[in-house]
């Protein structure tokens, strides 16, 4: 039988928080870097409650540096 691989929402969240931290940018940072109005989507993200469509895993990666595979937590 095939395992297919998920997602762990949560942990991928946390490490969008981690990189984040890590490359010393606010949430509000990040904000005005997908032109959003509010930072509710990035709390989402971090909470692990929903995931950056494709496009925004992109641009997160570029911002961050690291690929989308750095950036998904696959269980």
């Amino acid at each position: 039988m095939v395992t297919i691989p998920t997602i762990d929402m949560v942990r991928t969240g946390k490490n969008i928080e981690t990189l984040r931290i890590k490359n010393g940018m606010s949430v509000k940072d990040i904000q005005k870097i997908f032109g959003f109005v509010t930072p509710q989507a990035i709390y989402k993200w971090q909470h692990g409650t929903s995931l950056p469509t494709v496009d925004n895993l992109v641009i997160l990666s570029m911002v961050f540096h690291v690929s989308i595979e750095e950036i998904l937590i696959i269980k």
